[in-house]
């Protein structure tokens, strides 16, 4: 089959690269009209019941997650020209467009009682004008007296308060927030400039524009740099600047079929995608290595390009295939969670690099076919003598030491299964934001202030018809909200209750001490007043329905990670809900974009536990097809698994928790780190035939040859992710360390462990007339052919008493 591949491909290399510009032009179009995504990332499924409750509880009462705030801690903020900075501050947060509404310490209304008309009315606590710092701090001590605002808009301990801002739906989910949140900040240096009084930002609809400007900077910032550093280990590797000019662009086009994708499928791109584009330059740069070192070897050996040309293609067209494969398996299996933002990574890393494989193999032949033929200075990497004196070494350690191995293997196993009970499943809300950072610095400052900022809700359905309105069905809500308001984690709720007893200090001429429920008679002349009231500020339309059956508690809770939020809604607030309201028709539900962002977290982790199960079926299934023999699938498997194994105790030691960009490194790092077993028994394989199935000395040929290969794939793996590190999202380095960490230990242990296995536990022999897929398979650098013509020497560099054991 690869024999007609290999003379199609030659043969029409022209028409091939002319129809992949074509189709490289259309995908640049595409990729032009790529967008960022503004969205929360949803980790939990559209169908699930508890998701559409709370699209239901947003048609009804609103969005929960569409307010930024701006904190202030400053005394001066109360003395009167800066009060007045603030006011203007106020009126420009306004005009921002994208704003709905704004709501600060200089705009508050308190309600005031109308004898003569028997209503309620809305005044402004502040007038227009406020004439002298005498008249202001009156003012300040009347706010003082409306327990409706303190504790939410001003904390009534150390004075600290708070702008909040409404901002609409469709800006907040779309790019025009960036603007938006410009605008903001631009007014608010304004005012800092002005007053030297420092302001807090917060809210998710900041966070998440931050976040998203941010992404799009580190995917560009990634791209450049994987693209060096490989570049230039390939420089290193190659000594010319052709191989890795053409080589990039090859990547690069792959790069852009990316963006192209993304924009075909209707995706945006996320904080996971964005990593695609430098994944893609790492794996590209490995299939350059191998395609180029085997023209290498091909061209030392025949002085022909032609020739070498067409058996680069041919013996290498099923290796990078299924070295391919089984990385995009590692993506692919994605496609099984119910998570759109893994479903959507998974898709387009794992078509794309499958495309990677497609465009490297017809493009690399067909450009250094044009091109000149190797000098001297190019081959020279065929013979590094550093690399050969440590395959030396390995090549005694695994035949005199194989107890010592498997020792070593063992206690590192038992040292990883210790690490792994220390596992913890925990995300937060802002995760991936370093501590240091001024956004995690001011979500600290609403935490200690006013709680936190992060929104957290509950329904209350009474059940009946203006039950809301039913003094004992309030009795007990009120019960509710002051157990809410006892927890530290949580804010000063705020519903329909706030606005009854709000109305009861107004009947008694705002006087704080009756800032309570009404009594039953006192509810009658209360509702005097109330009655035909419209609600033209709509504030009462968030809090409880038409039919006054259902209402609506709203607080904000501090990002306690998923963990502690699990235990707090479960453990504590549900159980004192259930006893507080039981006996009653009363039901309630929490929900909110807080608990359902949380309750993610579980579906981000079992959905990738099972794809990782999935592409370890798919990988083994993969050996199957290759080796049919049992006993070489384990053999292959045991070296990689104990890969990850390390790595998730080294997560569990460094207190590293399980979340979706932590996860994720076991489905991806398996499907690569496989490639090393695939290409070492492939060799095996091929040393085996020769040898007359003498395991000692295939298992020698095998390290010594196919181990180069290993580790400098490793090298441009290590150092394609390791530059993940250097991001500014804790998530995103990770990723990166993590991943880098186990393509090494990955590299020892399939250089190490895997040959000792073969020594051990292989006793198979040839039977007559057998032929296995793996016979095809060529591992990408030396074969036997390639041992005689390049360098006979190597018989002799390692020690054969080791090999007769």
């Amino acid at each position: 089959m690869w024999d007609k591949v290999a003379a199609f491909i030659i043969r029409y290399r022209l028409p091939l690269i002319v129809i992949i510009g074509l189709i490289t032009i259309v995908m640049g179009y595409f990729a032009s009209k790529v967008e960022m995504s503004y969205d929360l990332a949803r980790t939990v499924p559209a169908d699930d019941p508890e998701m559409i409750f709370l699209q239901q509880f947003k048609k009804q009462f609103g969005e929960d997650a569409n307010i930024i705030g701006i904190g202030i801690q400053d005394s001066s903020i109360y003395s009167l020209q800066n009060f007045n900075h603030f006011r203007e501050l106020n009126k420009r947060v306004k005009k921002i467009p994208g704003v709905n509404n704004v709501l600060s310490l200089t705009e508050l209304k308190i309600i005031r009682k109308d004898t003569a008309h028997t209503r309620f009315h809305l005044d402004a606590l502040f007038p227009k004008e406020v004439g002298s710092q005498h008249e202001l701090d009156s003012l300040m001590g009347v706010l003082h007296t409306q327990k409706f605002y303190m504790g939410q808009l001003v904390n009534e301990h150390n004075g600290a308060t708070m702008m909040l801002i409404s901002v609409q739906k469709e800006i907040m989910n779309s790019a025009k927030r960036v603007e938006l949140t410009q605008h903001l900040v631009e007014a608010g240096d304004g005012f800092t400039k002005t007053t030297s009084i420092k302001l807090h930002y917060a809210g998710l609809p900041f966070i998440r524009t931050l976040m998203a400007t941010k992404v799009r900077q580190e995917m560009q910032f990634f791209l450049y740099l994987s693209a060096i550093v490989t570049g230039l280990i390939m420089f290193f590797f190659f000594r010319s600047v052709r191989a890795v000019l053409f080589s990039m662009i090859i990547i690069g086009i792959v790069v852009v079929w990316v963006m192209g994708t993304l924009t075909l499928f209707g995706f945006k791109i996320t904080l996971l995608s964005g990593l695609i584009p430098p994944v893609i330059v790492t794996i590209g740069i490995t299939n350059a290595i191998y395609l180029l070192n085997k023209y290498h070897l091909e061209y030392f050996k025949l002085k022909s390009k032609p020739d070498a040309i067409a058996i680069v293609v041919r013996k290498m067209g099923l290796a990078m295939f299924l070295t391919n494969l089984t990385v995009a398996i590692g993506f692919l299996t994605l496609l099984t969670t119910d998570i759109l933002l893994l479903r959507e990574f998974g898709i387009v890393a794992g078509i794309n690099i499958m495309a990677l494989f497609v465009v490297s193999l017809i493009m690399i032949p067909a450009v250094f076919s044009w091109l000149p033929e190797p000098t001297p200075k190019h081959l020279r990497h065929l013979d590094f003598k550093i690399m050969g004196k440590f395959l030396q070494l390995n090549d005694l350690v695994v035949h005199r030491n194989r107890p010592a191995i498997y020792i070593i293997s063992v206690l590192l196993a038992i040292f990883s299964v210790l690490g792994m009970m220390r596992l913890q499943s925990v995300t937060f809300m802002v995760d991936d934001v370093p501590e240091n950072s001024d956004i995690r610095k001011d979500l600290r400052f609403f935490e200690t202030n006013f709680s936190g900022i992060m929104p957290l809700e509950i329904e209350v359905n009474t059940g009946k018809r203006r039950g809301v309105l039913n003094i004992n069905n309030l009795k007990k809500i009120d019960e509710f909200e002051t157990f809410i308001d006892s927890l530290p984690e949580v804010s000063r709720p705020i519903s329909i209750i706030s606005l009854v007893k709000a109305s009861k200090q107004a009947f008694y001429g705002n006087n704080p001490d009756k800032y309570e429920l009404p009594t039953k008679p006192e509810s009658i002349y209360i509702l005097r007043y109330m009655k035909g009231q419209a609600d033209n500020s709509g504030l009462l339309k968030s809090f409880v329905d038409s039919t006054y059956t259902r209402m609506r508690i709203s607080m904000q809770i501090a990002d306690i990670g998923s963990k502690k939020m699990d235990s707090l809604v479960n453990q504590v607030i549900e159980p004192r809900m259930n006893r507080i309201f039981a006996g009653t028709n009363i039901t309630t539900n929490v929900t909110g974009t807080t608990k359902l962002f949380i309750k993610g977290n579980k579906f981000l982790i079992d959905n990738l536990q099972e794809s990782l199960l999935l592409a370890f079926i798919l990988i083994t299934l993969s050996m199957a097809l290759l080796f049919a023999n049992v006993r070489m699938i384990i053999i292959s498997l045991v070296p990689n698994l104990l890969a990850l194994m390390i790595t998730a105790g080294l997560m569990g030691y460094f207190g590293i928790h399980l979340k979706a960009s932590t996860a994720l490194i076991f489905s991806i790092t398996f499907g690569i780190s496989v490639d090393n077993s695939i290409r070492f028994l492939a060799k095996y394989r091929q040393e085996q035939l020769v040898n007359n199935f003498f395991v000692p000395l295939s298992v020698s040929e095998s390290i010594l040859e196919t181990g180069k290969s290993i580790i400098y794939t490793s090298i441009v793996l290590f150092a394609g992710f390791i530059i993940f590190a250097f991001s500014s999202f804790g998530g995103t380095i990770a990723l990166g360390v993590l991943t880098s960490t186990t393509l090494v230990i990955s590299m020892f242990t399939n250089l190490i462990l895997l040959p000792a296995l073969i020594m051990t536990f292989d006793k198979a022999r040839k039977t007559q007339g057998e032929k296995l897929l793996i016979d095809d398979f060529d591992p990408g650098f030396h074969t036997e052919e390639e041992d005689v013509d390049i360098d006979l020497s190597k018989i002799r560099i390692h020690d054969r008493s080791g090999s007769a054991e």
